[in-house]
């Protein structure tokens, strides 16, 4: 994945996180039981939850896979911000479902994102989104401090529409 646009391919399933970026790390909890756990990995894990909240979603595949191309977005028309990213790793265990995709040329950040569903040892069901991030065009350079507000109430809103759309399992 040499395309990528950082050189720390995989940092957000370490800690601490890579120095040198602005870190993000949101959890929520969403629900209950192992059909909250499969609903919630789903959603994910098909772009659902990204689509449920208002994201653009192209994708060479219908779900996160390693190495997969995905073009997220937000706006509309002329104001459409692209965002150019890979998968680059998916995890698939009995108590925990998702993946991350890191930045490739022309997204306006540099760095990688994880959006991860855990069912934890209460059978509490958690979304958590882990990030580093730093400006890598001109618009994120000019947002400057707004930036990171704006990712943590994005994650904030991923978990919301995730709870919304798992609310009828369990």
């Amino acid at each position: 994945m040499s395309d990528l646009t950082y050189p720390e391919a995989g940092g957000t399933q370490r800690t601490p996180l890579p120095p040198g970026y602005s870190h993000l790390h949101q959890e929520m909890p969403i629900g209950q039981g192992r059909a909250a756990l499969a609903a919630a990995g789903e959603a994910v894990t098909t772009f659902r939850m990204h689509r449920a909240a208002g994201v653009g979603i192209r994708a060479d595949g219908p779900c996160a896979t390693p190495g997969l191309s995905i073009e997220v977005s937000l706006g509309i028309g002329p104001l459409r911000l692209r965002a150019p990213c890979r998968v680059v790793w998916t995890v698939a265990e009995e108590d925990r479902i998702g993946f991350a995709y890191g930045t490739l040329d022309g997204h306006p950040e540099c760095g990688e994102e994880a959006f991860v569903v855990e069912r934890r040892a209460d059978d509490s069901v958690w979304f958590t989104v882990t990030a580093f991030s730093r400006p890598a065009r001109l618009i994120t350079r000019l947002g400057g401090p707004l930036v990171p507000v704006f990712q943590r109430h994005y994650a904030r809103h991923c978990g919301r529409t995730l709870r919304r759309l798992t609310s009828g399992a369990g």
